[in-house]
């Protein structure tokens, strides 16, 4: 993508040129130097009671971004923004030395600039500074967005940060916000007589959550490393050498996808207290949400109520404590616990609309009804507790029922925020799980190591003790009422940037004072990649077949159901997402979708797919449009095949394989429809690798990437048009009437 915020390209020069204007009249554009006595929130309250047309002798120094700018023949009206607020400057000829003077009309909004003078307030009431000197500190060579419109294009938000917060008062205030919570959190821990640490970044052994890591080298020891995806196991080490009381709040990473609550690089606190247990775990969390709540969001004491996504959420009181099964009682309006047959539990969960699998128990039935059915019912704060086993494998039994685990997730507005558990201490029984985890990684690669060292330090003797881990960014969103993850970090992941040629040379200089690369030289060297050519302008596109022919071709070298089906499915999706992005060309985007897979069951060969199916569509008389088309959405296995580049492409890689998971995900439901199939059951199809294996996730991912999409995005994107593409779509609603 080019740089689409320097509008208009010539508003650009003219800055440029009068930068060089104030160089050429001796004046720098940059000082080092700048002189700040007063911010503008603390004179509107110092001034308050100054009458209008009203002066004094006090002289101040302010500085700020100008945000708005009126010239008026001698006179002219400067508006500034600090970290506080905005301040007018008051500037007239005679007032103004000469050299100030002459700079105001050289000013620019955006020109950061600072002023001295006295305070006063104009006859309209407005409280200004009235300049004798005026000092530009940094000349703005791009112009803001309108202000009438400001800056809502979240694409430009994210991944211009220091836009947004210029543009957007609100957001600078969530991210004050968010230094005050986690201040808050910090004092919290301390007053209960936790000891802040720091553990490495780093791991050599992949532990303490499950989740796929990233992987860095380590030179100095030329083997690979980890980033570290939890600090559980490190923490607990503490608690093995007497540190009774630990926490750390620090940065986690995990090579997943991006969703509204999801991103690779996040912050998470952990804390483990000796001799503690759940009830403990419980008590330190109901205090410290409503300590946040009074300190950072202005609530009474016995009165922490905040509002969150429109829903009005009560945190003050003692917080609910309930079993993951009463839950799931009450959504299905009957008493079902561990010993409710397994039969009568799929019958359940079949009533309700949810898959189940034979080899499943009593406790993952239990939990798919809590989970799909009870879980977003839940609103006000809420352990719930008593997890199964049979999805809590590493979690410590429940002395008076082994089947179950002593474990609560706290869980507000159908999100959870932390999980806690009574740590598991026994060294012979944490070394058999570990074990487990290997052999479970045959299936799994999310699945931990075998950590010898923390077992070494369990068999010297661990104490009873709590853990907890909060979700830091989740809280955030929470106490600022923040939908997404990405609107609580400062910079969130991005796919990388598209950048050209010109967008370099547009920033260069003409000439520097050393040595500097040529345009060719930096383009090169860019991490992102760069290109001398913007994206083609849509044009109508042929592929040299009619619809009919495109589906004898199909037939022709495909007998199998499933395989017309699927070509048939990818037809209708390229042909919904046409309609969206390029309409001139919806037939041909059809007939990419159709034939994307041709050769697929009579060769099947994973290097050669696509290549020969171009074979087949060129004798049939098919443009080199189609089969190129086609053809990137196999690059990854056959790197002589194009790269997935244009929107059509982008949108074919993505739907072919995450289509063909939703396709396995919807057979095992009692419906075997799309219409009622809901993002949360494909994210949990899509996080367990054995379902649908054959579907790769990082294909999936690549996907959301090469459509600048969160997977949540994606995953919702792709589900509604297989359900405006659905055979059974019409007869669905009309048995379905809203």
């Amino acid at each position: 993508m080019s740089d689409q915020n320097a509008r208009p390209t010539d508003e650009r020069t003219q800055r440029r040129a009068r930068r060089q204007a104030l160089i050429n009249e001796g004046v720098n554009p940059y000082p080092i130097n700048s002189t700040v006595t007063a911010h503008a929130a603390e004179l509107e309250e110092k001034y308050a009671s100054l009458e209008d047309g009203g002066s004094t002798d006090d002289v101040v120094s302010v500085a700020g971004r100008i945000r708005a700018l009126r010239r008026q023949g001698k006179v002219a009206f400067v508006v500034v923004e600090d970290v506080s607020g905005q301040i007018q400057l008051f500037c007239r000829k005679g007032v103004l030395d000469d050299a100030s003077w002459n700079l105001v009309s050289q000013l620019d909004l955006g020109d950061i600039v600072d002023a001295t003078g006295a305070v006063i307030r104009t006859r309209r009431g407005q409280l200004s500074v009235s300049p004798t000197t005026l000092t530009m500190l940094s000349k703005s060579l791009r112009p803001l967005p309108e202000k009438f419109h400001g800056l809502t294009d979240r694409e430009i938000r994210y991944r211009q940060r220091y836009l947004d917060l210029i543009m957007n008062p609100d957001v600078r205030e969530t991210f004050r916000k968010r230094s005050q919570i986690i201040s808050t959190i910090r004092r919290y821990m301390e007053s209960q007589g936790y000891l802040e640490v720091e553990t490495p970044m780093m791991h050599q052994i992949l532990g303490g959550a499950n989740a796929k890591p990233f992987v860095t080298h380590f030179n100095a020891l030329d083997c690979d490393f980890y980033l570290r995806i939890a600090t559980e196991l490190p923490l607990k080490r503490l608690i093995v050498g007497g540190m009774e009381r630990v926490f750390e709040i620090g940065r986690q990473f995990r090579n997943e996808g991006m969703d509204l609550t999801h991103n690779p690089e996040f912050t998470s606190m952990e804390a483990y207290c000796a001799y503690s247990n759940l009830q403990g775990m419980k008590e330190l969390t109901q205090s410290l949400f409503q300590t946040i709540a009074r300190e950072c969001c202005g609530c009474e004491p016995g009165h922490e109520v905040i509002t969150y996504q429109g829903q009005t959420v009560d945190m003050s009181g003692t917080w609910r404590s309930v079993s993951l099964s009463d839950v799931a009682s009450e959504v299905v309006g009957e008493h079902i616990d561990m010993d409710t047959p397994v039969e009568h539990l799929r019958e359940l969960c079949q009533a309700n609309g949810i898959e189940w699998q034979e080899g499943w128990g009593a406790g993952k039935l239990l939990f798919e009804l809590y989970d799909e059915l009870g879980e977003k019912t839940i609103v006000d704060p809420t352990f719930v507790c008593d997890y199964p086993e049979e999805v809590s494998p590493l979690s410590k039994r429940k002395d008076e029922d082994p089947r179950l685990t002593d474990r609560f997730e706290l869980v507000i507005c159908g999100n959870e925020y932390a999980n806690a558990f009574s740590e598991l201490n026994d060294p012979v029984d944490q070394a058999g799980r570990f074990a487990e985890q290997v052999a479970a990684k045959d299936f799994d690669d999310e699945a931990m190591g075998y950590d010898y060292d923390y077992v070494r330090a369990l068999e010297y003797g661990m104490p009873p003790a709590g853990g907890i881990g909060y979700g830091i960014d989740r809280m955030i969103m929470l106490f600022c009422d923040q939908a997404s993850i990405r609107d609580v970090l400062l910079f969130p992941q991005m796919k990388p940037e598209h950048i050209t040629k010109a967008d370099i040379a547009s920033q260069l200089p003409d000439s520097t004072d050393n040595a500097a690369a040529s345009v060719d030289a930096i383009v090169a060297d860019a991490e992102a990649g760069a290109s001398a050519e913007a994206s083609p302008e849509t044009k109508r596109l042929e592929s040299g077949l009619t619809r009919d022919q495109a589906f004898d071709l199909l037939k022709k070298y495909n007998e199998d159901p499933f395989h017309i089906q699927h070509g048939e499915t990818l037809e209708g999706l390229m042909r919904y997402y046409a309609e969206k992005y390029d309409p001139e060309n919806v037939d041909f985007w059809g007939q990419v979708g159709l034939l994307h897979d041709l050769d697929w069951e009579k060769f099947q060969d994973p290097v050669q797919h696509t290549v020969k199916a171009g074979e087949l569509i060129r004798e049939a008389g098919g443009s080199e449009e189609l089969v190129h088309a086609i053809q990137t959405h196999n690059s990854d296995n056959n790197p002589d095949l194009p790269a997935p580049e244009s929107k059509m492409e982008c949108v074919l890689y993505a739907c072919d394989e995450l289509s063909g998971l939703i396709q396995a995900a919807i057979l095992m439901r009692p419906s075997k429809s799309v219409m009622d199939f809901e993002v949360k059951s494909l994210k949990k199809k899509f996080k367990d690798k054995r379902f649908a294996a054959g579907c790769s996730r990082d294909v999936i991912r690549h996907g959301a990437e090469l459509n600048d999409m969160e997977l949540d995005e994606l995953f919702a994107s792709v589900i509604e048009a297989m359900k405006a593409i659905a055979p059974d779509r019409d007869e669905w609603l009309a048995s379905h009437p809203e």
